[in-house]
């Protein structure tokens, strides 16, 4: 009987937890909803850096782009800015993993599509959700440079709607 209370107690702490995850996913989900301008793009060190973001375009591109979020069909897409720049509409689709328990710190998936969700190459990109609130939200990117890990952040303000 004490080993039936003991597996109870944590099959109930095991669904509490993933339940309350899953509250902050869905939170996040519906806090994500809309568009962002993205306002400035930095990096983990002082230099001059020539940076493809996602694979598509340079951070002069990219920064003062906007960015939408449709939570319920995880669909969305981007439209970067500047004379120079290719403005035609991007499209990507988008999640957000369980992390494990972990509500302070969670990633959000972008894969590159078309407009009609068929991804060409099938891959994407695993984001970190920095900072989220109802008007702003930071995203980071580390990835590889020289073997050491390089941090992107990507800084957004909402647009009223």
């Amino acid at each position: 009987m004490k080993y039936f209370k003991m597996s109870l107690l944590v099959i109930v702490l095991a669904v509490i937890s993933s339940c309350s995850s899953t509250s902050v996913i869905r939170q996040s989900k519906k806090t994500l909803k809309g568009t962002w301008t993205l306002n400035d793009v930095s990096y983990d060190r002082v230099g001059t850096y020539n940076i493809n973001l996602l694979n598509d375009a340079s951070e002069d591109c990219m920064e003062g782009s906007t960015w939408r979020f449709i939570p319920n069909n995880n669909f969305g897409n981007y439209e970067l800015s500047g004379a120079s720049c290719d403005t035609e509409k991007r499209y990507f689709v988008w999640s957000i993993p369980n992390n494990e328990g972990d509500e302070m710190n969670y990633d959000i998936l972008l894969k590159p599509t078309d407009a009609k969700m068929k991804s060409e190459t099938n891959t994407g990109f695993r984001i970190a959700i920095s900072y989220l609130s109802d008007n702003q939200l930071q995203m980071t990117q580390t990835v590889n440079v020289e073997g050491s890990p390089f941090k992107i952040t990507m800084n957004f303000t909402k647009n009223a709607e």
